[in-house]
């Protein structure tokens, strides 16, 4: 597993003095993610600790690298209260859009209703407990909160584990993970929750929560059946173009063929009412090869794939 976190935390818009806390002692294996992007204004200090937002990662933040604290026990994990979702006023900060970081542009959504997404989640601890997130909260490792490109901040989601079925409501109140491949950095705790930790990653469903509406019939869908013994899981699949020619999939396809990938599927699918041609790459057995296939595509000149989860 290879943890990353070396960029810096997004704080989009200008930023008004921030501040941050102690972290707690570090102990064990760091999260897999990336957060990057930049400020505009120094911070200000409490509890001896100084947050300057405006500097890079490299010198902003205690630690070099991203760990864990002691292993958080199941009676532990259980005490944690669940956010309950709620209408809330957008943040000032984190919610620009368009915004673009590693040359990739996101646009944030206008709002959460009818969000569901799968992909793969990563999750962040030491190194960024107690300092800003996008939204200028302190981010604490201890809660039940998330990180996401897109969603608008703060907002409500439950993710699931599609591995193993458990799931959390999640608050979003930060932007990231800017790793290629990323759809979710999850809290320690949440990460905890659901079992992607201690591997580091792992399979999820995000489905945004309309606070508005009544949450049980947003979250609460029949739950996903447990993994059969005969069964390997949910796949990951690499979508490499979507296109409407026949011929244009399928020369596509044939450079993928001929780099020695496998399996290469054209799989037929119909958007907003047109007939199109995916071609993905897949299943993969791991997020660790997803990531070495993405970086090899990408080095053939091809488009940066999408992950798919299935």
């Amino acid at each position: 597993m290879k943890w990353q976190r070396a960029l810096p935390l997004l704080l989009i818009a200008l930023l008004a003095g921030c501040s941050g806390g102690k972290t707690r002692p570090s102990a064990g294996h760091g999260a897999s993610s990336s957060r990057s992007g930049s400020s505009a204004t120094s911070g200000s200090s409490r509890g001896g600790f100084y947050d300057d937002t405006s500097r890079p990662q490299s010198s902003r933040y205690r630690d070099n690298a991203d760990s864990v604290p002691e292993a958080l026990s199941p009676e532990a994990i259980a005490k944690i209260p669940e956010p309950v979702p709620k209408v809330e006023p957008r943040a000032l900060y984190g919610n620009k859009s368009p915004y673009t970081v590693l040359g990739q542009t996101y646009n944030v959504l206008t709002s959460p209703s009818g969000y569901v997404e799968r992909g793969i989640a990563s999750f962040y601890g030491n190194k960024f407990h107690g300092y800003k997130t996008s939204s200028l909260e302190d981010y604490d490792m201890y809660q039940f909160t998330a990180a996401h490109k897109t969603l608008p901040l703060p907002s409500y989601a439950r993710v699931t584990n599609l591995e193993n079925g458990k799931s959390v409501i999640v608050r979003i109140n930060d932007r990231g993970p800017f790793h290629e491949n990323r759809l979710i950095d999850l809290s320690y705790a949440a990460a905890v929750k659901i079992g992607v930790w201690p591997k580091g990653t792992g399979l999820v469903e995000v489905r945004a929560i309309d606070p508005s509406q009544p949450l049980t019939a947003q979250t609460l869908p029949p739950p996903p059946p447990p993994p059969q013994p005969a069964s390997s899981g949910p796949g990951i699949f690499l979508q490499v173009g979507a296109f409407s020619d026949a011929s244009n999939a399928e020369r596509v396809a044939q450079q993928l063929r001929t780099a020695n990938f496998a399996p290469v599927q054209v799989v037929d699918a119909q958007i907003n009412g047109r007939n199109i041609r995916r071609v993905r790459v897949g299943p993969l057995a791991s997020v660790d090869q997803a990531d070495d296939v993405t970086s090899r595509i990408e080095h053939m000149g091809l488009p940066r794939p999408q992950v798919a989860v299935d």
